[in-house]
């Protein structure tokens, strides 16, 4: 039952790599990108374009609407079974993303944090409709620390729940996430599943990769970002839904609601807030033990051999 991680910060050729893999390897395609789950949202997300798809079989992709937002736990419960089928069929399975929770919720299971009481999330919606997500990550930061620097600031809804996890235990959220790391080091295996797993992790010199983010920034422009934001809205959709919180759809809508000046400052804002997750993916990733790093455009013989060798 071989698996293969490809994995790393936004913007790194993960679907090309991984299409290229499929094509040579004889695999299909698995997403863990959280955005990618949803059907409405296709610029901002570097969806797999249609003819992509249709020739690599992807999974995992448009299972969602943005007005029910999926979190990890109903990412993995609907994924494993995909999973199980493919490898049923002797099919080697890519698991292809940039959401590392998502990646750990499937590879490794959820550590444990009980429902919020109702008292919590009323406080938690109040002071959110008040004053915005800053007051969350100011408690963020100082309660805890580690969580803080694993998220990203525009993940409202994982800030948020971090904090409301706080408030009804008094602990934080990190310290549930070191118990199940230490259950998993207990494990022989590198899953709770018992797959052969290779891990290949994709990255490049910050630079180097600020370069490849502002031209994909601005071909998303060019390709219709600002009038798929304005069909969405047009659709009845708020804008304050989960996924149009993320980076692309938010500065457009701020645009649109006339917070930036013009659409040279929404692209530089959304560049800024692309490398601040970016950022926040390597320090994610990074925890992970055991995975092979490799530079997309520079080792891609190197990448193709080490599959080789495992497959």
């Amino acid at each position: 039952m071989k698996v293969i991680v490809v994995s790393g910060p936004t913007a790194t050729g993960k679907t090309d790599i991984s299409i290229e893999l499929a094509r040579e390897f004889g695999g299909e395609i698995v997403n863990f990108d959280s955005l990618l789950l949803y059907k409405e949202i296709n610029i901002g997300t570097a969806k797999p374009t249609p003819n992509e798809q249709g020739e690599i079989p992807h999974h995992m992709i448009d299972v969602a609407s943005i007005s029910h937002p999926m979190n990890a736990a109903a990412y993995a419960k609907m994924a494993l079974p995909i999973i199980k089928k493919l490898h049923e069929k002797n099919k080697l399975v890519f698991l292809t993303g940039g959401s590392g929770f998502y990646l750990q919720a499937l590879v490794k299971g959820m550590y444990e944090s009980p429902t919020t009481p109702q008292e919590i999330s009323e406080r938690s919606e109040t002071l959110y409709l008040e004053q915005g997500i800053k007051p969350f990550l100011d408690i963020l930061k100082t309660e805890d620390p580690a969580t803080f620097s694993l998220y990203h600031e525009n993940d409202h809804y994982r800030v948020r729940r971090a904090v409301e996890h706080f408030w009804h235990t008094g602990k934080p959220l990190s310290d549930a996430r070191a118990r199940k790391d230490q259950e998993n080091e207990l494990r022989e295996e590198s899953n709770i599943h018992g797959w052969d797993l290779l891990h290949l992790h994709l990255d490049m010199p910050k630079e180097e990769h600020l370069e490849i983010i502002r031209k994909r920034t601005i071909k998303m422009m060019d390709l219709g970002l600002v009038e798929e934001v304005s069909g969405l809205l047009q659709q009845g959709f708020s804008g304050i839904e989960k996924p149009l919180q993320s980076i692309g759809y938010k500065e457009v809508i701020d645009l649109q609601m006339g917070h930036l000046k013009n659409q040279d400052e929404c692209v530089e804002r959304i560049i800024i807030s692309t490398r601040q997750l970016a950022k926040s993916q390597r320090t994610w990733f990074n925890r992970i033990s055991g995975k092979h790093t490799f530079h997309p455009l520079v080792d891609r013989h190197a990448l193709l051999e080490t599959v080789r060798n495992f497959v």
